[in-house]
């Protein structure tokens, strides 16, 4: 091809590359400040400003900041999928051009270039080979562990290792057209709501309907009242700000950033923090068999001898026709195995022939301990066997062999008119030594694993076997749409779209998938599923399409990233319901005020101040001391939404019952009571706090010390401003002190009925 012509083609294909589709860092911040959350306190800051409330409304502006600047913070380390797709492509391609051979960036590369594939060198395009005989690796997007031979006409994958040989080929297809491309468009369009955008979603719903029929009904008998319209706005304002979870979404990505933090010290790297809580919820792994369950390596798994022979005179042999120090995992895995046998008069190596791709053998010439001559010739069983007599036991081990999975070569030596059949080797990609029991660790927790490779059936049933996976083999052909985790133990001879079509299927389903892999045709699976988990040994593309990494061999990281879920899920848990619980009673408390007094009871400064003492100070939820749950997690918002609502009515009867006591007791007035509303809100979500952070009764555990530290902070701020009359009229510090210790009584009396609550709405 010449240059001009190239250069026409690569203005009408493009370049070989992944086009950058990654938000720019300024659209992830604005998204930040487009939800339900900060729609809520967004229509606050106008409400102040319109008010001319500019410290109320900086306030809030810096609450909106803070939940924006924290989530940004821990998500925007992860956004590198598709710059690792990019990086996958080989760097330079040795190509035709002009009539000479010259290196380019293999960007340049279009449909129609003559390149060369060399010995370790990256395939950097898909193409049809003209020439030559290469070994391939091509475990990367197909999954398979042996590698293929490839010669004229074979069409072969951007990404795949050119293991052995050289040969050149024609460019067929480049950049996104790649087989390797429509993985990564499968990346890019693979996508799941996460768990916690579900919940905050729902949790604001919820809120936000209940509260606005109260706040509706809050301005109709402020209306009856013949209210000014000046003094309606601020309740109004004072009344949505009680409704506004505000420290929501800040919290479900504190406690997944403390549980990352943790995974870290465990050698498990999250790359979403959406990932770790998401373990806690997961029924099903999806596990990869090559380089995942296995260690994607080949090793001698039978010896089958001859008579005459036994399996180290076997393997011995073998090892003198396999190639020292190459690349070709095939003759790494014999030699290997021989090193561990000992056989007294070896013969001696003389010469040796790489393997043949016409010939599919290798061989050696080599001196026995007489001086004889011996020729050794190792390869496909059926190109050995034709240079010996025909034997019909080896036949029958050679089928035996294969119909378990295994790859058959046959050794052969002997003088060249007179060669015997030696003996049989079967190589298997083994599994991990600690694959058996993560299936089983993951089985004691609820977690149900099935293997799902692009291998063949008969190989992965073998591996299946090996590691405790019981039961049946998906039949060949299309995953069926309804298709239901419980029905098969093995999916196998699946393709990249089939991985993440099965997972798809699964989460219809209504089950919470985790998927295991390694490879770039895994990475699809791995962006879909809600736990995607990349091991050690991955590729950078399943890396960087993963939810987790982990950073060591093996697979115990898995079991970790499960119990570490659990304990982040229970403390997101407490704080939403605590969430709930408050969020469902101020309001109605400022109807009920309201009726008592004819007036607001809470000032928007107040609530301002309520906002940042309990919803932040409350975030040190996040570490405190929980128990994973012994089943996987489940959101069950509508049954948490009624504990909340259970919870929050029982402190609206505390806050009413202090209040009307105020009210008609100690004879206060409008501001006094103001005061007071103030001081009961804190102490009394205070006690429901430690109430709905314990699923049995509060004394059950002991809470952390941030939960103390939080809690005492909040009560002496609060404490402080009501008794020096900061902001608010001053009220004796008896009257506080009282209220203290009735909270501490409302806390054991409400304890007592959250216990059947709990244990009725199944809040474990």
């Amino acid at each position: 091809m010449t240059s001009d012509e190239a250069r026409r083609r690569l203005q009408k294909f493009g370049p070989n590359a992944m086009p950058d589709t990654s938000l720019h860092p300024l659209r992830m911040a604005i998204e930040k400040f487009w939800a339900p959350v900060p729609w809520m306190l967004e229509a606050a800051i106008v409400l102040e400003l319109a008010l001319g409330k500019y410290v109320e409304a900086a306030i809030i502006a810096l609450l909106l900041v803070f939940n924006a600047a924290l989530g940004l913070f821990q998500e925007s380390r992860a956004q590198a999928t598709l710059a690792a797709l990019k990086s996958r492509l080989a760097l330079n391609a040795s190509v035709r051009r002009d009539g000479a051979w010259k290196t380019v960036s293999a960007t340049e590369l279009v449909p129609g270039d003559l390149v060369k594939l060399s010995l370790g060198g990256v395939v950097a395009a898909d193409v049809k080979l003209t020439g030559g005989e290469i070994l391939l690796d091509q475990s990367m997007l197909t999954g398979e562990s042996v590698p293929v031979e490839a010669a004229a006409g074979v069409e072969t994958y951007a990404g795949a290792l050119v293991r052995r040989g050289e040969a050149e080929a024609e460019v067929i297809a480049t950049g996104a057209h790649t087989k390797f491309g429509r993985t990564a468009e499968l990346v890019q369009t693979a996508h799941v709501v996460s768990s916690q955008q579900k919940t905050v979603l729902r949790v604001v719903r919820n809120l936000a309907a209940f509260n606005g029929i109260v706040i509706l009904i809050l301005v109709a008998y402020a209306w009856s009242l013949k209210m000014p319209i000046a003094e309606i706005i601020p309740l109004v304002l004072t009344a949505v700000l009680a409704s506004i979870p505000v420290a929501l979404p800040a919290t479900f990505t504190l406690a997944s950033a403390i549980g990352a933090r943790a995974l870290a010290k465990l050698n498990v790297l999250p790359t979403r923090l959406s990932a770790v809580d998401e373990a806690a919820t997961m029924t099903v792994l999806c596990a990869d068999k090559t380089g995942t369950l296995t260690q994607n390596a080949l090793a001698v798994a039978s010896v089958r001898a001859m008579p005459d022979f036994d399996e180290a005179h076997v393997l011995t042999l073998a090892a003198l026709a396999s190639s020292d120090g190459g690349q070709d995992p095939v003759d790494e895995a014999i030699r290997a195995a021989a090193r561990g046998k000992v056989v007294s008069a070896a013969p001696t190596l003389i010469t040796f022939t790489p393997f043949d791709p016409a010939t599919k053998t290798s061989e050696a010439t080599a001196t026995d301990a007489t001086g004889g001559q011996l020729r050794i010739v190792k390869g496909a069983f059926a190109a050995v066997t034709g240079l010996a007599p025909p034997s019909a036991p080896a036949a029958a081990a050679a089928k035996e062999l294969e119909d378990k999975g295994f790859r058959v070569l046959a050794v052969a030596a002997g003088p060249r008119s007179a060669m015997k059949l030696t003996g049989l080797i079967a190589l298997s990609d083994p599994p991990r030594a600690d694959s058996a029991a993560l299936i089983t660790e993951l089985r004691n927790l609820g977690v149900r694993t099935v293997m799902v490779t692009g291998d063949a059936p008969a190989t992965a049933a073998i591996v299946a076997k090996a590691v405790g996976l019981d039961g049946a083999v998906c039949p060949p052909g299309a995953i069926p749409d309804s298709v239901r985790p419980e029905q098969f133990a093995v999916y196998a001879g699946v393709l990249p779209e089939d991985k993440y079509k099965l997972v798809k299927a699964f989460q219809k389903g209504g089950h919470t998938i985790g998927m295991c892999g390694d490879g770039a045709n895994d990475a699809p699976a791995l962006r879909q599923a809600q736990m995607g988990i990349a091991v050690s040994t991955a590729t950078d593309v399943a890396k960087s399409a993963a939810g987790m990494v982990l950073t060591q061999p093996g697979l115990s990281g898995i079991v970790a990233a499960v119990r570490e879920g659990r304990l982040t899920f229970q403390r997101i848990l407490s704080y939403t319901l605590n969430s709930i619980t408050k969020k469902s009673f101020q309001a109605p408390f400022l109807v009920i005020g309201l009726m008592m007094t004819g007036h607001a009871i809470l000032t928007p400064l107040l609530m301002v101040i309520i906002m940042i003492t309990g919803d932040f100070l409350g975030m040190s939820l996040t570490a405190d001391n929980v128990r994973p749950s012994s089943a996987p997690n489940a959101w069950c918002i509508g049954n948490l939404t009624i504990a909340g609502v259970i919870m929050g009515l029982g402190e609206l009867v505390f806050c009413v019952s202090v209040l009307a006591f105020g009210a008609y007791r100690m004879k206060l007035g409008i501001e006094g009571l103001q005061t007071l509303a103030f001081v009961v809100i804190v102490f009394g979500n205070q006690a429901t706090t430690y109430t709905n952070r314990e699923r049995r009764h509060l004394w059950s555990s002991r809470p952390s010390i941030w939960l103390i530290l939080s809690s005492v902070s909040d009560l002496l701020i609060a404490a402080t401003l009501a008794i020096g009359g900061i902001a608010m009229v001053a009220l004796p510090a008896l009257t506080v002190i009282g209220v203290l210790a009735a909270a501490i009584v409302f806390a054991v009396a409400l304890d007592l009925v959250k216990v059947p609550v709990f244990r009725r709405l199944g809040i474990a």
